[in-house]
């Protein structure tokens, strides 16, 4: 994926990292970003497709996630929850998108973001996630 996918992931985890803290509208986060941000340097649509599809996708998202995890997902890491949410979101809306390359991408918003060993965490929980929603392209790299 171009940097621009990879910046726009960026710009989402810290939109919906405000949104879960602040429980801010979608609407206004997007566009705080896009009058704070270069949108040369991101691809705009698919920034605000992460950060409208997380929130209203939430419950899905969060049922995947749940027997990958080993506590409530209130409990972990809020900039590592928001990076799970939105690396479930990818493997579910995004098949062209291979499931290695949204782990590794969340590995690499975690490693930037999240605490210190946080990226083990989200390389564990998405892997597991992956093997779930993702059955026939996981079992092919295995």
């Amino acid at each position: 994926m171009s940097r621009q996918r990879s910046r726009s992931r960026s710009l989402a985890i810290q939109a919906l990292y405000q949104w879960q803290m602040a429980g801010q509208d979608v609407g206004a986060i997007i566009n705080h970003f896009m009058i704070e941000q270069d949108a040369k340097k991101f691809d705009t649509d698919y920034f605000s497709e992460l950060v409208r599809g997380v929130p209203a996708r939430l419950g899905e998202l969060d049922l995947a996630l749940a027997p990958c995890i080993d506590r409530a997902l209130e409990s972990v890491d809020p900039v590592e929850r928001a990076i799970l949410r939105l690396g479930a979101y990818e493997l579910i809306e995004h098949p062209e998108i291979p499931y290695r390359v949204v782990i590794n991408e969340a590995v690499e918003l975690a490693k930037t973001f999240g605490a210190e060993q946080g990226h083990r965490y989200v390389n564990g929980v998405l892997d597991k996630a992956a093997r779930t929603l993702r059955p026939l392209e996981a079992a092919a790299r295995r």
